[in-house]
């Protein structure tokens, strides 16, 4: 199944981590599409379940080759950037206490400080993407030149 990501940014182009209570790395909103789900349907679902809010789904930043890493198989993730946050939708913000205990907004340059080594150099080539108006094709995290 594919995954998908959310670029959720403040308005001082801070991106927006999550913090599982299931794990000891820090996230980034989103989820798996399920059966039968298009990856918009199930971005707009993951972000209603777990922060309560259902911004516009905005441009594909990237999509993302994933190597298999037993027991997973290969796979495909898409990152959707929305542009930036207002202080209202910031403000409305619910954690599904069953999913996420805490958020920060943090700098790009921190990403890889906060997030697993493939989550933060997705997010990387997302933000560059983003703030190009492009979308990107990486595999395994990593810029592919497609001839």
């Amino acid at each position: 199944m594919p995954g998908l990501r959310r670029l959720l940014r403040d308005d001082q182009g801070r991106v927006l981590v999550v913090h599982p209570v299931y794990k000891d790395e820090w996230d980034i909103p989103g989820g798996i599409v399920e059966a039968g789900e298009s990856p918009v349907s199930a971005l707009l679902r993951e972000l209603q379940e777990e922060l309560g809010i259902a911004p516009p789904v905005g441009q594909l930043a990237c999509v993302d080759w994933v190597p298999p890493a037993p027991p997973w198989d290969a796979g495909l993730m898409f990152v959707f950037n929305t542009g930036v946050l207002t202080d209202s939708r910031i403000a409305a913000l619910r954690l599904q206490p069953e999913e996420l205990d805490e958020y920060v907004f943090a700098p790009p340059a921190d990403l890889d400080k906060l997030l697993p080594p493939g989550l933060a150099r997705r997010m990387n080539a997302a933000v560059l993407a983003a703030d190009a108006g492009q979308t990107a094709y990486l595999e395994d995290g990593l810029i592919r030149l497609l001839p």
